[in-house]
């Protein structure tokens, strides 16, 4: 009888280890002008900050061939660091000279699978600067999509953007999708309202992303515009800015990484 009552629990064990979903943590960073200014010391620096995470989705990666290099250098870095890493890079977003882009995912390949390279909405092409770059992506056969975006500035309506891309994802799909980027507004803006109406949620709220130039009685951070945004089919388990400053001391040289911090979310897909 024992025996078996033993038996018992270790099946039950066994199956509840096993049906537990599994945890996806993904980063998404405004890496600014990434392939442009960057030396192998900073890029080391940036893959020690996001070496625990699963996916990281860049924005703002030059266009022309020091952006890829950029990206192919940074995974090499962060192989060198435990893991498997692989990457995609999208084409230069269709935009003026001085705005085009590119956009890349870099993953670790223990288990996150992909089926293709991932495109450019090609369909918001007219309504947007820079064209979002979709992606997706597979854990234990169940398919989640990522779709990154950098907006226009501020002060040159990014809402509109936000609200055609809110459009898109509502018309297009069905299964778990987070939307990740610098989208130069807070997620408390009304742009956001049509996908807040479907189940959508920030992952952080009120969280300041940007890094001032310089310190002010002891504050280093300014702006909230970078955030996730996960349909109701993801769950949240954490998410936080990442804040890789920490002191005022370390602004002028982390700055020299990024003038934007790191947006982090731990999830599961929802059964």
């Amino acid at each position: 009888m024992l025996k078996e009552l033993l038996l018992l629990c270790l099946m039950s064990l066994h199956f509840s280890i096993y049906s537990q979903p599994k945890e996806v943590k993904i980063i998404s960073w405004n890496i600014r002008d990434f392939g442009k200014t960057k030396n192998s010391e900073e890029l080391d620096k940036i893959a020690d900050i996001v070496r625990d995470t699963d996916i990281l989705a860049i924005q703002e990666v030059v266009a022309g061939y020091g952006g890829a290099q950029a990206v192919a250098k940074l995974s090499d870095a962060l192989n060198r660091k435990g893991s498997k890493w692989d990457y995609v890079i999208s084409n230069p977003t269709k935009s003026s000279k001085y705005v085009t882009e590119r956009y890349a995912f870099i993953w670790k390949t223990k288990q996150i699978k992909i089926k293709n390279r991932g495109l450019l909405v090609k369909e918001l092409d007219q309504q947007v600067e820079r064209e979002p770059f979709l992606l997706n992506f597979y854990i234990e056969g169940e398919k989640f999509t990522v779709l990154n975006f950098h907006s226009r500035p501020y002060n040159k309506d990014p809402e509109s953007e936000i609200k055609a891309i809110s459009k898109y994802i509502l018309k297009s799909f069905t299964s778990p999708i987070l939307f990740v980027g610098d989208f130069n507004l807070n997620d408390k803006n009304n742009a956001f309202t049509n996908l807040k109406g479907k189940g959508y949620k920030a992952a952080v709220v009120n969280k300041k992303t940007t890094l001032k130039k310089k310190c002010y009685k002891g504050q280093y951070t300014n702006h909230v515009i970078d955030n996730i945004f996960y349909s109701k089919q993801i769950k949240k388990v954490d998410a936080k800015v990442v804040d890789f400053i920490k002191t005022c001391n370390n602004l002028e040289t982390g700055r020299y990484l990024s003038d934007h911090l790191p947006v982090y979310m731990k999830f599961t897909l929802n059964e």
